[in-house]
């Protein structure tokens, strides 16, 4: 499949896309939630996120912009300190489809390298903007040391139209255990505000989850050794 559909997980290719690449979609045979965010980091909103996976004793793995890093190198010196993954979401927020793959894997490496240089430690993934993935960001991102990885489960919190009950009744929708959720920290790319109210479904979900004996963490902990290089 050359182009995978924005719209995911409740599109036509969101069930497809979990049955045919369930690696790439984040799915897993163990009874793992792997929990994302995109978008980051973003020094207003993120360490609110953090604030609230901290006090759930929760780590997840965040996707960010290399544009935006040095500005918020401190910060994410201390994601990683804290246990979470740091993974890479592209240079800038700019879809992938059209673009060169000889562009694609410059800005890829580029990034990959400013967040080895901020954390100590190499990145292993990568997530397209939208979810829109081509052969080119595919082998870009190969080409760079990452795999990419999607999600099977999302709560639309980019929207100005959907609130807390909104993202959690999304995300339920399509999550099942071995599933990876798709949640954004910072508006930078969405709609004004919409991250207080990822934080608040945050703040449904997670007990849920944890009071269901769910394991909940980043992509490293997803397929157990199979996720090691």
């Amino acid at each position: 499949m050359s182009v995978l559909d924005r719209y995911l997980p409740g599109s036509l290719y969101g069930p497809a896309r979990r049955l045919l690449t369930p690696r790439m979609a984040g799915r897993s045979d163990r009874p793992h939630i792997a929990l994302t965010f995109d978008d980051g980091p973003d020094l207003r909103s993120t360490p609110e996120i953090l604030e609230t996976l901290a006090r759930h004793g929760i780590r997840a793995t965040f996707f960010l912009i290399g544009e935006h890093l040095r500005s918020a190198g401190g910060l994410v010196g201390e994601m990683s300190a804290a246990g979470h993954e740091i993974a890479v979401h592209g240079w800038t927020h700019r879809c992938v489809v059209s673009r060169p793959g000889e562009d694609l894997t410059v800005d890829l490496r580029r990034a990959s390298d400013l967040l080895e240089s901020l954390t100590g430690g190499a990145p292993r993934w990568y997530r397209p903007p939208f979810g829109i993935a081509t052969r080119a960001s595919g082998r870009a991102a190969r080409s760079s040391g990452l795999e990419t990885i999607l999600w099977t489960a999302w709560g639309r919190d980019w929207s100005a139209w959907v609130g807390p009950a909104g993202i959690d009744w999304r995300v339920r929708r399509t999550l099942r255990p071995g599933g990876t959720v798709l949640l954004h920290d910072t508006d930078r790319y969405a709609a004004t505000g919409s991250w207080t109210r990822t934080n608040a479904a945050l703040r449904r979900m997670l007990p849920r989850w944890l009071d269901a004996g769910c394991a909940v963490g980043p992509l490293g902990e997803h397929w157990g050794s199979a996720a090691a290089r």
